[in-house]
């Protein structure tokens, strides 16, 4: 079977949920094509050559962009099966089964898409979300774009090429406002060490220089991740890594922070999101905001740079609450470790939210091509100018003096934090 993958996004990396499936569907005896519309143009040539055609959704952006990618494969060819996997697939069903899609795959969807490629006709049916454990065949990078067109770390005034690997699936923490539990309902899955290795190793023949574990939380299976850490630093001393972990993670595993410093951490993502108690209960992250402060220390006492994560814009949230997290940046010198961006990501409450459980914030219906249940708030035009400001190209100083109404200045250090090129969005 002639099988055509496509990404749409994946935060500026080279498409992993791209490049694992491919391996397990030529592996199979399938004939594979991958297509990366964050750095490549439209091929429609691919769409008449492919029999079946699957778009990798793990995030929403990547979901949004995937349906209007997929209503145009619809027009070139409507009799074309076509698949959506990833993590955002079951996500709007009404919208994609039946219509754009004709079978949605979650969780550890490899299995599943080997199937479906294999059968005759074009099976389709309700959402499956596959959580068995099995093996990860090697990611197939020579189908992708190299990576000198992706995401760069950029570090003392260079800019070096960035691989991007993940050493499990999956957490076992349950926020309300994370689209994993809803799939993995509060499990992991492990990749083996020896496949990420191997990745990495294909990484480091292509030029990269830094290695970001995009695991939804890098310490969940801290042993796991440990092994590869230090397999990978012995065999790549000058190698360096990101990782991202809750805020009670940094805090509860404080003793691993020095050897993760000396096998060449140099920032770790952690989801501060907002710095009012009461909200983060409510989202149920874990951590207050003294916790998240003492995680900044701790990290920067190792020299290993925070990036925090956040969401200032909930249905909970007060404009004191919007300012508190500006001046909760200036006060820990973070100007230089946040993406503009960040600050004007406003709460997306998909379909299977935990989120829904709760009565204590109005909503209307659900809105399909948002992919989201909408909310308002009296910050809702704040919201909207701070993601102009963003979108852009303005800096801190501009959604500083938006948000406290202040004269713009210059506000923290900028320069030397250790950073990808690519502002991370979801």
């Amino acid at each position: 079977m002639r099988v055509l993958l496509v990404s749409s996004y994946e935060l500026g990396h080279q498409p992993l949920h791209v490049a694992s499936p491919a391996a397990a569907l030529r592996a199979a005896g399938h004939e594979v094509r991958c297509l990366d519309l964050a750095v490549e143009s439209w091929r429609p040539e691919e769409v008449h050559w492919a029999e079946r055609v699957a778009f990798s959704v793990p995030m929403h952006t990547a979901m949004r962009l995937a349906v209007l990618a997929a209503e145009a494969v619809r027009r070139m060819r409507p009799e074309l099966p076509i698949c959506f996997y990833g993590l955002y697939a079951p996500v709007s069903r009404d919208r994609t089964l039946g219509r754009v899609a004709d079978l949605l795959l979650a969780g550890e969807y490899e299995p599943a898409l080997v199937r479906w490629a294999g059968a005759a006709g074009a099976p389709g049916g309700e959402p499956l979300i596959q959580l068995g454990r099995g093996s990860f065949e090697l990611p197939a990078r020579d189908l992708l774009p190299p990576l000198k067109r992706y995401a760069h770390l950029a570090l003392g005034g260079e800019e070096r090429p960035v691989g991007y690997v993940e050493a499990s699936h999956g957490c076992v923490h349950m926020c309300r406002h994370c689209p994993i539990p809803s799939v993995y309902d509060g499990r992991i899955r492990i990749v083996g060490a020896e496949t990420v290795l191997a990745d990495i190793e294909q990484l480091v023949a292509m030029g990269a220089r830094h290695i970001t574990f995009g695991d939804p939380d890098f310490l969940n299976g801290r042993k796991h991740s440990l092994q590869v850490v230090r397999a990978m630093h012995e065999r790549w001393p000058d190698l360096t890594f990101d990782c991202t972990t809750k805020v009670e993670h940094v805090l509860e595993f404080a003793s691993l922070w020095p050897e993760l410093a000396a096998c060449g951490c140099l920032f770790v993502v952690t989801a501060v999101e907002i710095l009012n108690d009461e909200i983060l209960t409510t989202l149920d992250k874990g951590h207050s905001a003294r916790q998240a402060t003492d995680a900044v220390a701790l990290l920067r006492e190792h020299g290993i740079e925070p990036r925090p994560s956040l969401m200032p814009f909930t249905p909970w949230s007060s404009h004191g609450d919007v300012e508190d997290v500006i001046r909760w940046l200036e006060r820990h010198d973070l100007v230089g470790n946040v993406d503009p961006v960040q600050l004007s990501i406003r709460l997306l409450v998909p379909e299977g939210s935990l989120l829904l459980e709760r009565d204590d914030w109005e909503r209307g219906p659900y809105d399909p091509d948002a992919l989201s249940y909408p909310w308002t708030s009296e910050l809702d035009d704040l919201q909207r100018e701070i993601a102009a400001i963003a979108e852009a190209g303005g800096g801190f100083g501009e959604i500083r003096a938006a948000i406290l109404g202040e004269p713009q200045i210059l506000a923290g250090s900028v320069e030397g934090r250790p950073r990808l090129t690519e502002p991370w969005f979801c």
